[in-house]
């Protein structure tokens, strides 16, 4: 078998039908689309449009608020940390930076936060800018510590 000679399977693909070529292709003059009206021209994108009717997406009621200034921390497992001890590619003074550089989270955002999944088993000190304080615990209970940066710990505790 040549290159040039691959084929599809039988059936395997089909033709689009080509619209607006006349009376004989079954699909010709106003193509499918009925006649005269908004919805017979090109360039027309109704989503949501109800014919002068409030829409669904707007006669439903609204919840909730999304706080613009809201800080997005990046998340990191204790459980993770472990692992990438065990790899070696984390040492026993855990900063931020390191944690980038190690590959285990790919940027600081408006900080690193620890939280409590997973078990961590060596003695490392970790200096973030949050934690949970779960995280807190596990890393003391390891013979560890954990120094949170953060604005403040409360800021760092609600995110």
């Amino acid at each position: 078998m040549k290159l040039h000679e691959l084929r599809d399977n039988e059936g395997a693909t089909k033709k689009a039908k080509r619209v607006g070529r006349g009376p004989g292709s079954g699909k010709g003059k106003t193509a499918g689309r009925g006649i005269k009206g908004q919805k017979s021209r090109s360039g027309v994108a109704l989503n949501g449009y109800e014919g002068g009717q409030m829409p669904l997406y707007q006669r439903l009621p609204k919840r909730g608020f999304n706080k613009p200034n809201r800080k997005a921390y990046a998340v990191v497992n204790l459980g993770l940390i472990q692992k990438f001890i065990d790899a070696g590619k984390l040492g026993a003074e855990i900063t931020e930076e390191s944690l980038v550089e190690s590959g285990l989270i790919r940027r600081v955002r408006d900080g690193v936060r620890v939280l409590a999944k997973g078990e961590l088993t060596s003695k490392v000190s970790i200096t973030v800018t949050g934690a949970s304080k779960g995280a807190v615990e596990a890393v003391e209970k390891a013979g560890g510590s954990l120094t949170v940066t953060g604005a403040t710990k409360e800021a760092a505790a609600d995110a």
